[in-house]
């Protein structure tokens, strides 16, 4: 088999990447591990930015998002029982975020890709890549137990934290920087109706608490636990019963209903320099992984991919392999921007362990800040519905 761009796994990152390969009119084949039901239906993440929207809009995929997606103008910051509206309509320029879940993003990039006669193998097992440093990588699997080759000109690792992309990379070549926080989330989706028209970000004595949705019938909720929790000690009536406490607000009720999934997620900061090896460039988790309380994960993604969509194209088109060799670097810069909205977000919201009284007054007298001054709460908003794209995406030929 033989291919220009090998994608290796089939999430956001490397199914955006392909079908903006294909509207510029380079080939490539994307191998996943998993079934197409399984990338299908994994709850992840569900808030675009929107940098992320009209990427999708413009590259034909976005219309059942735009017509199911949830548009929201602001956020809420909750403390002390007090809600404190972060009006994005008004701080960006009518700049907004939508509500749609990631799983959707897939399925509606999974069906274009093969409308259009793209080639995604699932169930793609014991990947691996070779020869990346030089002019023809080439990628190994079996699919129904046959050996199968696949040659390339670049391969994109899009395959998650614990994708075998970048361990290929050889010893020596890759700085790490990391962060693991001493909490984790207990998240669940809910059959009830959001109990807000937007997000609640809650700041509480007990931890955290995040009220979101995936649709008008679908809450998705989260509380700050500890990272060795065991789901089983949470049932579902101690659930409500906490997420009642930390998000409650005058004149406010929390709409409760059946829990139909629960789940308990660690939080990290991860990045790796570079992000690309020879004829390999990683993107999305493969690369690096922020703390899901800024809502990043799959828009940074989107964006890593949407700036080598460009690189690779204009590579193709011109043979200029400029953008292609400072991919990392640009990227970076975006990634260090998000890591550090991401790491502020969270300081401030959360409970550490190691905190005192004066950390909790100070904790306070941030979100007062935030909540309280222009030039703050614009921050958070620049921030939230996405930082500007320093080069956006066009059909360079």
């Amino acid at each position: 088999m033989r291919t220009q761009v090998g994608i290796v796994g089939a999430g956001p990152a490397g199914l955006v990447l392909s079908h903006l390969l294909h509207l510029q009119g380079v080939d490539s084949v994307v191998l996943e591990a998993r079934t197409r039901e399984y990338v299908q239906e994994r709850v992840r993440a569900g808030v675009l930015e929107q940098n992320t929207v009209d990427l999708l809009t413009e590259a034909g995929v976005g219309e059942r998002m735009c017509r199911e997606g949830l548009v929201h103008h602001g956020i809420e910051l909750r403390f002390r029982g007090r809600g404190h509206r972060i009006d994005f309509h008004q701080l960006t320029e009518g700049r907004a975020i939508t509500i749609y879940a990631q799983a959707e993003v897939v399925r509606d990039l999974i069906d274009a890709r093969l409308a259009a006669g793209g080639t995604i193998t699932f169930e793609a097992a014991d990947v691996s890549i070779h020869d990346l440093d030089g002019p023809q990588p080439l990628i190994r699997f079996r699919k129904n137990s046959e050996s199968a080759e696949l040659y390339c000109d670049f391969i994109a690792g899009c395959d998650g934290f614990h994708g075998i992309c970048r361990p290929s990379i050889p010893p020596g070549v890759l700085s790490v920087y990391e962060r693991t926080y001493p909490f984790a989330w207990l998240g669940i989706l809910a059959e009830a109706a959001p109990s807000s028209q937007e997000l609640v970000y809650s700041y509480h004595d007990r931890g955290f608490a995040l009220l979101s949705m995936r649709s008008q019938q679908l809450s998705r909720l989260y509380l700050q636990c500890a990272p060795d929790e065991d789901v089983e000690n949470w049932p579902d009536d101690r659930i409500w019963r906490e997420l009642r406490t930390r998000l409650a607000c005058d004149g406010w009720k929390l709409i409760e209903g059946r829990i139909v999934q629960k789940s308990i997620a660690g939080m990290r900061s991860f990045v790796v320099e570079p992000m690309q090896y020879g004829r390999l460039f990683l993107a999305g988790d493969a690369a690096h992984i922020v703390p899901p309380t800024g809502a990043k994960g799959l828009n940074l993604a989107v964006a890593d991919v949407r700036v080598l969509a460009d690189a690779l194209s204009e590579f193709y088109c011109s043979g200029n392999r400029e953008l292609l060799n400072h991919y990392s670097e640009s990227c970076l810069r975006r990634v260090w921007k998000v890591q550090r909205f991401s790491w502020w977000m969270t300081s401030m919201l959360h409970r550490f362990d190691s905190d005192n009284a004066f950390d909790r007054r100070r904790q306070l007298g941030e979100l007062d800040y935030v909540t309280s001054s222009r030039a703050a709460a614009q921050t958070l908003a620049e921030n939230y519905v996405g930082l500007p794209m320093e080069k956006m995406w066009k059909n360079n030929c």
